[in-house]
């Protein structure tokens, strides 16, 4: 099973795709495999009409590219700037519209409840999530880029990344 997870925003949008291992290797279960993740970032430059255009495209492109069995995506909390959380709405309102329309269930999870499924304490904060990831996934020593493979060591992970494999191991647990 393949599962889109992102983390959702339209400066920074992040992306993973993670497959949920069912066979047993050892007499262990296996750990999803992290098989793509990215940051992708749209231009404070540019109109909100082509920042969320750029988006759609993109999550278009990953859906066709990977063809995930689910979406996942974090709930939308709206803390102080409302304009912000208007902007992220509309964000993931074309999210779910790519997704839907091709038929592939949408999921959403709250911050707490995915705090709560990697490290089952609802307060976590982001070392201690990053931390828990390593430990749940098996992460990719290159990073793939556009189905193609760079050959740098290991690469840097982004924080909003690492929210979208936090998405999308939460989706894994709970499917279980």
């Amino acid at each position: 099973m393949k599962i889109l997870g992102i983390d959702p925003g339209y400066e920074r949008l992040g992306v993973a795709v993670i497959e949920k291992n069912t066979g047993k290797t050892g007499g262990q279960k296996n750990r999803e495999t992290v098989i793509y993740s990215d940051c992708f970032r749209t231009s404070a430059k540019d109109s909100m009409h082509k920042r969320l255009g750029e988006l759609g495209a993109e999550i278009s492109r990953l859906l066709e590219d990977f063809a995930p069995d689910a979406l996942a995506i974090e709930t939308l909390f709206i803390s102080t700037n409302q304009k912000t959380g208007m902007r992220v709405a509309e964000a993931r309102g074309i999210i779910m519209y790519e997704a839907i329309k091709r038929g592939i269930p949408v999921y959403e999870y709250s911050p707490m409840q995915i705090k709560t499924a990697i490290t089952s304490d609802g307060s976590s904060d982001k070392q201690r999530m990053i931390k828990m990831i390593g430990l749940l996934v098996e992460m990719p020593t290159a990073k793939q880029v556009s189905n193609h493979t760079t050959n740098s060591a290991k690469p840097k992970i982004l924080d909003d990344e690492y929210d979208a494999i936090a998405v999308a191991l939460t989706h894994s647990a709970i499917y279980r």
